[in-house]
Order: C-alpha cells, then sequence, then structure tokens
C-alpha cells in the first residue's frame, strides 16, 4: 500500500462533506495540483476515445449518450476507463439489451434512484475499457442536469481539491471511505438523484 505525503485533516474533511481548497496548506496544495494537473496530460487522448464510443453507442441504440463518469467532471484518478451514460424508454429495454448483444458485455443492474435501475453494460477501445449505463429516460435527464450544474458549479481548485482527497482516501486503503467520497459531488449538486457508482 502506497503511502502518499499529507498535512490535510482528512477527517476535518470528510466530515464537512466538501473539500474546500482553503483547509488546504500551501505544500498541501502544490502537491493536490501537481497531481491533478497529471491526470489532464491524457485528457487529449481519452476525449478522442470517448468521441469515437460515443458514435458506436449512438450508431447501436439510436441514443446520444452523456459522459456521466468522474472523467466528464474532471475528477478521474486514472487514465483506464471511461463512463457514458444513454437514456432509454422502460418498454425497450429487451431491445436495447438486443442492441447490444455481441457488442458490449452485461455487466449488471443497479440501484439508480429509490424505484429504478440502470442496465451497465461495456466494451473495450483502445485498451480503454467503456462502461455504458442505460438509464430510464427521467433518471437520464436528471443525470443531465446534475452534471450540467456541477460543470457549471464546481471551479478549477474544488476539482483540484476533491480529486486529491480521493487519491487519499484510496490510497491508504479506505475504499469505504473512497466509495462514498465519490458520491459527494453528486450529492451536493442533486440531491435527488441517488447516483451509484460502478463498483471498482
Amino acid at each position: 500500500m502506497c503511502t502518499v505525503a499529507s498535512d490535510l485533516d482528512v477527517e476535518a474533511v470528510i466530515s464537512t462533506g466538501w473539500a474546500d481548497p482553503e483547509v488546504f496548506s500551501p505544500q498541501e496544495w502544490a502537491r493536490a495540483e501537481e497531481f491533478w494537473l497529471e491526470r489532464r496530460k491524457d485528457d487529449a487522448r481519452l476525449l478522442e476515445v470517448r468521441e469515437r464510443a460515443s458514435a458506436l453507442i449512438t450508431e447501436w441504440t439510436g441514443r446520444t449518450p452523456r459522459d456521466v463518469g468522474s472523467f466528464g467532471t474532471r475528477v478521474n484518478l486514472e487514465s483506464s476507463d471511461l463512463d457514458l451514460g444513454i437514456g432509454y424508454p422502460v418498454a425497450e429495454r429487451e431491445a436495447l439489451v438486443a442492441a447490444l448483444e455481441g457488442r458490449a458485455a452485461f455487466k449488471g443492474e443497479r440501484k439508480t434512484s429509490f424505484s429504478t435501475t440502470r442496465l451497465v453494460f461495456f466494451f473495450e477501445l483502445d485498451g480503454v475499457e467503456i462502461d455504458v449505463s442505460a438509464l430510464t429516460e427521467d433518471d437520464f435527464a436528471v443525470a443531465c442536469r446534475m452534471l450540467d450544474q456541477i460543470e457549471a458549479g464546481m471551479d478549477r481548485d474544488e476539482r483540484i481539491a476533491h480529486t486529491w482527497v480521493k487519491h487519499l482516501l484510496r490510497s491508504s486503503g479506505r475504499l469505504e471511505d473512497y466509495a462514498r467520497w465519490k458520491l459527494v459531488v453528486y450529492a451536493r449538486y442533486c440531491p435527488e438523484f441517488n447516483w451509484v457508482p460502478i463498483p471498482e
């Protein structure tokens, strides 16, 4: 297990439910910013893969996907996978499964909100795993609104701070805290949407 040098009071950050850049010491901020900028070096490649993956999903399903994962919100730790979401009418579930058969493997059905689920598929493109979440049309509309709110409301420094806390939690083996921390961005900008990420 890798121990990351840090003087951040992670417990205090977790208890507040948000990573405020103002609580970072200058040394801690320098480490956090360096880590985040390192992730951004792979953005161009992943954006190109995402564009091609989105085109394939649209061709297969007739639905235009949206990046619903941490790469889309720029709080990703790795450059290894992409999470794309689509909306579909519940009545067309079997047709959707048939459209993806032989193209994407079925990963499972996950809870999304209090009364709905999403179907998760995956395929690989240029060594990048593409996870496809098929949500109900209503859930997809809420997810898109949530992502728009994150894009408009979360500034660069907040993205850096959030990503660094994710990194500290995972690198120290605090996987349950890490899993919960991944959700705080969604909860902050769209508390009515119970987004459950795909387990890593």
